[in-house]
This record gives C-alpha cells, structure tokens and sequence, in this order.
C-alpha cells in the first residue's frame, strides 16, 4: 500500500520533522519505494517536489527534510506501485487548476470495477488514482460551481467518497489550499499539537525535536498521516467512512457515512 502525509496549520509552518519520519518508510523502513511526493501551498502557490525512485534514498528528499519550507497545508505521498509504471507520471500528489486554485490529491486505495466519466480534466499518467482524481475534478465542476460555498462542496465531497469506498479502497487528502478535506475506509490518523508543546520521538528514525523550541503559545499544528509517525504521543485513529475537513490546523466540520466493510482491502 502507499502511505499518506497532511498537514494543516493556523501559521506557516515547516514540515520537516513528519516527513523525514514519512522518507524513511519510503524504501528504509517500509515497502514504499516506487515514488513520492510532496506538495507545499505557499499562498495560492504550490511548491512540489516529486521522484519516480524511493524516497529513503533521495537526495532531493534530503533537501526537503533539512530545508524549513513554511506553509499551512502540505500534502505527501510515497508509492507502492500496483496500478501504473513506476514513472514520475504516476507519482502522487497530482494537481489541477480550478477556479483560481490548485487542487491537489493523495490517494492510498484501489477499486474494482471503476469507470470515470469523461470531462475536461484527464490523467497525464496511468494510475487508478490519477483517474479518479480528475473524475472527481470533471463533477465537482459540474454540479457544484465556483459560487458554491464551502458547506455544499463538503457535503458533495462526501457523497462522492462514499461512492468511490463502494468499489473499494478510498483513504483520500485533497486541498484547494484553504482547507484539508479527508476521508478514511481503511486506515488514518492524526494529531494535533498546540500549546502546551512537548517533546516527540520519530519511529522510523532516531529523531527528536522539542516543539516548545520551534513554536510560539499561538500555534496550532495537525498531522494526518496512514500510520502514526511517532512513537511517545496520542494519536487519534479514523474509524472506517469517517471524513474531517481541517482549516487552520482544526477540524471544522467532520462525520462518518457507513461503507461495506473489508478484511484484507488491497492498497496501492
């Protein structure tokens, strides 16, 4: 299976410590090692670095885990090939322009029996993901519009979650940059760090960093990640066919919508 990395912040802050917790699964200390990548919204920009090869092992990774690059929402993936060529092509997030924003998209699942409609937004490579990204693109343009307000698009979000966990596997991260909407149905969890700051051990590394040192009393920071990174805090877990919508590094509207239930779900 892939594994999923978000970030949403009420200040601008770097991610440096979760994804080097994130790299080292990618090949090191876990399986993921057909891709990875990583998208930083800077304003209404997007800074993105993506590889075809395994991150653990990446020298551009290196940088981005060494180089403090701010932003209040940052979604990663790396890559356990199973649809599509190991190609840059099918390294995940993907991003699309839509009304003056970048959209961008993580996805960790596989479905069955899966048909897009056709609409203006096509995949570039040859992913099952890519696909139902823009999929889901083409019909958030067509039913909802550009005036629709943030509770009738979230509303629409998880109608269409809910459709795609039917076929399958669907653990999704998607922005437009002001907000973090995610959707569990199989693994997910998240943390939320605000004062009072403490410290916090990687699990897959021998990283330590007090976040007292690095954060201000104001600051409020949340992590979703697959797995949980560290191995000395409270993670909460998602229940399968939970979403939450993040704004600002809080959840500002969250539910559960029931989905078929799956022993042994295949992830890709």
């Amino acid at each position: 299976m892939c594994e999923l990395l978000g970030m949403s912040a009420n200040t601008p802050t770097d991610l440096c410590f979760s994804f080097t917790g994130l790299t080292r699964r990618g090949g090191q200390t876990g399986p993921h090692k057909d891709g990875w990548g990583v998208a930083f919204y800077e304003g209404k920009g997007v800074r993105c670095f993506h590889e075809s090869g395994a991150s653990a092992s990446s020298r551009i990774a290196e940088v981005v885990q060494t180089h403090p690059i701010k932003s209040e929402v940052a979604i990663c993936h790396i890559r356990q090939a199973n649809v599509g060529a190991v190609c840059l092509a099918n390294t995940h997030p993907f991003i699309r322009e839509m009304w003056g924003h970048y959209w961008t998209f993580a996805h960790n699942g596989q479905l069955e029996g899966y048909l897009p409609q056709s609409g203006i937004f096509q995949p570039v490579g040859t992913t099952d993901s890519e696909a139902l990204f823009c999929d889901l693109m083409n019909q958030v343009r067509l039913d909802c519009g550009p005036e629709c307000d943030l509770e009738r698009l979230t509303s629409f979000l998880v109608s269409r979650s809910q459709a795609y966990a039917q076929l399958g596997v669907f653990n999704l991260l998607l922005s437009n940059g002001d907000w973090l909407f995610t959707f569990c149905t199989t693994k997910m969890a998240s943390i939320t760090r605000r004062a009072p700051f403490g410290p916090a051990r990687l699990k897959d590394a021998d990283v330590i960093v007090d976040f007292e040192a690095e954060t201000t009393p104001n600051d409020i920071v949340s992590v979703i990640v697959t797995e949980p990174l560290t191995s000395d805090e409270q993670w909460d877990l998602y229940q399968p066919g939970e979403w939450r919508l993040w704004q600002k590094g809080l959840v500002i509207d969250q539910g559960r919508v029931p989905i078929p239930e799956r022993e042994h779900p295949a992830q890709a």
